[in-house]
């Protein structure tokens, strides 16, 4: 399985990154090598392009994937459908109720066969979750010292509106589909548009 093994502050840094969005409390003091350059207009779109594949975790391949499934949708620009598709990733939705303390840990707790979804077990990160969906860690791993120590680190972080989450029984539900107002990705998802329409 093919991975992204950079080191985390060092692509935030050159991305123009807070490490905060990748859920690391730690501040780079250097700046990258690059900033205060003038960029072009592609290097700003791959710049969003690549930024967004960093925070989620995704390759190239299912990334443009997902892009040609948001230009199909029927309602919202392909922009902000493309980020709503990435945020309704059963990876990412362990991230948001705060069971994992990155996307990273969520993957690797989803790979692990730790995750329910309406009482059945999936472990494929990229699963797509909807409206309704009842997302829970399975009995046997509940009580697990690596829950109690993620939890005691996550315990402060909101939880987005869209989600509802019950901490004690590391259980929640996906009550809607977020709106892109309601997903706080440093992201211009026009710029990557403007990219792939090339």
């Amino acid at each position: 399985m093919a991975r992204d093994m950079s080191p985390v502050l060092k692509r935030c840094r050159s991305l123009g990154l807070d490490p905060i969005f990748m859920g690391i409390d730690k501040k780079s003091n250097r700046t990258s090598a690059r900033a205060g350059k003038k960029q072009s207009e592609y290097g700003l779109q791959l710049r969003e392009k690549q930024k967004a594949k960093f925070i989620y975790g995704v390759l190239e391949k299912p990334f443009r994937n997902n892009f040609a499934r948001a230009q199909k949708m029927k309602n919202g620009t392909a922009g902000e459908n493309l980020l709503i598709i990435l945020e309704l990733r059963l990876d990412n939705v362990i991230y948001r109720l705060g069971w994992a303390r990155t996307r990273k840990e969520a993957r690797q707790i989803v790979d692990h066969k730790h995750v329910l979804v309406n009482g059945k077990r999936v472990n494929i990160p990229s699963y797509q979750v909807s409206a309704g969906d009842v997302i829970e860690i399975a009995e046997k791993h509940k009580s697990a010292q690596r829950y109690k120590d993620i939890l005691e680190v996550t315990g402060s972080r909101l939880v987005p509106a869209w989600l509802e989450s019950n901490q004690e029984a590391l259980s929640g539900t996906v009550k809607e589909i977020p709106s892109r107002d309601q997903i706080d990705v440093p992201v211009n998802e026009m710029l990557i548009v403007e990219l792939y329409s090339k």
